[in-house]
């Protein structure tokens, strides 16, 4: 089968397409045929080497696809071959024409979703849905600030918020994205304006959002420190280099600056976040938002396209 492999941390160059041996499922595994594998900001950074956590080299990147079992190990009770399924993580990474899952981290997708939207279902909604209720603990009637809310992220935060209750702003920075982010039930905002931050506070009343979700710290947080509710959390889920904040704006308004890492969640942590989406994709509330498609060959394309400015929706690679 081919595969994107990666023998050297690096630039996106160094991601190349190499033909290997199929996976084989053992006790409790499955091989599952990729149909459409899902491309986060997150791959990029295990690629490059910046991240906390970085696999053995060499290695295929990707964490989420969706497609069809194509054959099941001993032990296996809940799936056979022909299912249509998505993952919440793999054993031989997702960049490939097939890749091997242990039973507990793969699911029924449901029929109302395409194969490109089910490759766009576990690192952002994980990653929302963490964010919000584990860390930020939200509850309803708040008001949650989404930056890059048109984004694959950003996207899943904005109708996991609204699902629970919540007063939902959101930025983007294109037109497109901001139609986007307003489709989905939130107040949108264009960061690119630069009194963007003057008219986030005329939504809140001046009291500012009780929550804000960072995709891109580095650039926002010391913003985010002066708009923040009183006793409000900021939540880092992205960051791409260092910023110079003022801690008294935290202190003066007893506010909470807190990093999250999905990876550092537990196989029960799991369990709990996947019954939640899945709820949310079988009733209709959650739908992921797919903006490009790319074929594997051009998985180096994908990863610079998944950092550009003007992100809308989830974009994945078709192998």
């Amino acid at each position: 089968m081919r595969a994107i492999r990666v023998h050297e941390f690096g630039p996106p160059s160094v991601m190349k397409v190499e033909d290997v041996s199929d996976p084989k499922a053992g006790p409790k595994q499955l091989v599952i045929t990729v149909r459409a594998a899902g491309v986060n900001p997150v791959d990029t950074y295990i690629r490059a080497g910046t991240y906390a956590k970085k696999p053995a080299l060499p290695y295929t990147p990707g964490f989420d696809a969706a497609g069809v079992v194509d054959s099941v190990g001993p032990d296996v009770t809940r799936f056979k071959p022909g299912d249509r399924v998505y993952m919440n993580g793999n054993v031989s990474g997702a960049y490939a024409q097939k890749t091997l899952c242990l039973e507990d981290s793969v699911f029924p997708l449901p029929e109302r979703l395409t194969f490109a939207q089910g490759a766009g279902i576990w690192v952002p909604y994980a990653t929302a849905y963490y964010a919000l209720h584990d860390v930020a603990k939200v509850g309803p009637a708040e008001t949650v600030l989404v930056h890059g809310a048109s984004g694959g992220v950003g996207s899943a935060a904005v109708q996991i918020a609204r699902a629970a209750g919540l007063r939902v702003l959101g930025t983007a920075g294109t037109d497109k994205g901001l139609e986007l982010v307003s489709s989905l039930g939130a107040a949108a905002f264009n960061h690119r304006d630069s009194g963007y931050l003057d008219r986030i506070s005329e939504a809140t009343q001046g009291r500012g959002p009780d929550v804000i979700l960072e995709m891109l710290a580095n650039v926002n947080l010391a913003k985010d420190l002066g708009m923040i509710a009183p006793r409000g959390r900021i939540v880092v889920i992205g960051n791409r280099g260092t910023i110079e904040i003022n801690p008294r704006d935290a202190m003066a308004k007893a506010a909470s600056v807190i990093g999250m890492l999905l990876m550092n969640t537990t196989a029960e942590d799991a369990r709990r976040i996947s019954a939640a989406v899945n709820a949310g994709f079988e009733n209709g509330t959650l739908t992921p938002v797919v903006g490009r498609e790319f074929p594997l060959s051009d998985a180096v394309q994908a990863h610079e396209a998944v950092l550009a400015p003007g992100a809308l929706g989830k974009i994945v690679l078709i192998p």
